[in-house]
């Protein structure tokens, strides 16, 4: 969030709108009075103060939101082809090659980017992500329900390929945009109006529309089957319409076992800098703390990032041909 703020803010006070001479005119307009670096309220006050300002202020805030929800767009979408995205890769390595007994990972993100996306075609999976595989792909939550078989010519025998894994981008991605006149939703790259949930207090209302609706009724459907486990990987529980269906399946569906990662759950220091860490200041962390301090096997807390998480991840499929052989090739080309 602070990083946001401060792209935006820098492009605010290099006089980008005409009529607002810097970010903390924007502030006073609005009436902004929160703790700074939190864009998530910024823009929710600007959309509430659109609804009571007077032009032109109403019009400089239209603006400023702008500018605001492109340059996020902008942050996010920095995946090229053959970027290198290791530690998404190993991860996937690890938690997303499955036997043909256990059913299909599922990764659910809030993130627009396309990381998982791409880390999946440099690993040769294939994503299921609700889109069709025609051009321009199309959403349809039945994909949901495909699998892919590999189909013997010697036999009738169908087995089931171990390189597939759902994902969910519940907040939407950078790369779909909505049909305005059909009101179908499309993969396309280079989109200039990206199919997104911005940061603000109506995250809540449009997670309960197409295409976000089947995102959420999914995650809520794998939190109740049995045996199930959920690792959760730097998201804060600050949007409370995933933070409540993942406290209310920890109370009712006792087969499930979560863990909890991000880099600040316990006290922290960085310099002059401290906190109490986000287990303390979270309400949902904090539950989930005391319920494992209680006894609670079932669930665990892990302060580290991403990167540092990856070696806890058993590796209990080893490296197929298919992926040495393809890592041999990676590890051999040359401009």
């Amino acid at each position: 969030m602070k990083d946001l703020w401060d792209r935006v803010s820098a492009r605010i006070n290099r006089g980008e709108i005409a009529g607002i001479a810097n970010f903390d005119q924007v502030l006073t307009t609005v009436g902004y009075a929160d703790r700074p670096n939190d864009i998530e309220a910024l823009l929710s006050r600007c959309r509430l103060a659109e609804s009571f300002l007077a032009d032109p202020e109403r019009t400089l805030i239209a603006s400023f939101i702008k500018l605001a929800e492109l340059e996020i767009a902008l942050a996010t979408n920095f995946v090229w082809p053959n970027h290198a995205l290791p530690v998404h890769t190993e991860f996937l390595r690890r938690a997303a090659r499955r036997t043909n007994r256990k059913s299909r990972a599922k990764i659910f993100t809030t993130n627009y980017d396309r990381c998982f996306e791409e880390a999946g075609r440099q690993g040769r999976y294939v994503v299921v992500d609700g889109f069709s595989h025609t051009s321009p792909p199309t959403f349809d939550a039945v994909h949901f329900t495909y699998d892919i078989v590999r189909r013997s010519k010697e036999s009738d025998t169908q087995d089931f390929i171990p390189n597939v894994f759902h994902l969910y981008k519940l907040h939407g991605s950078i790369d779909w945009t909505r049909d305005e006149t059909t009101g179908e939703i499309y993969k396309w790259h280079g989109t200039d109006k990206p199919l997104l949930i911005y940061p603000r207090n109506s995250k809540y209302e449009l997670a309960f529309e197409q295409p976000y609706l089947e995102m959420i009724a999914a995650f809520q459907a794998a939190l109740r089957e049995p045996n199930t486990g959920l690792v959760v990987v730097g998201f804060g529980f600050n949007d409370n319409h995933l933070a409540e269906p993942i406290m209310s399946a920890l109370r009712s569906n006792l087969s499930l076992k979560a863990v909890a990662i991000g880099p600040f759950l316990a006290p922290w220091e960085q310099g002059v800098q401290n906190g109490p860490g986000e287990a303390e200041t979270n309400k949902y962390l904090r539950r989930i703390k005391d319920l494992a301090g209680a006894g609670d096997a079932r669930l665990a807390l892990i302060n580290c990032g991403f990167e540092d998480f990856i070696s806890y991840v058993p590796d209990l499929a080893a490296e197929s041909d298919m992926e040495l052989h393809i890592e041999r090739l990676r590890r051999t080309e040359r401009p």
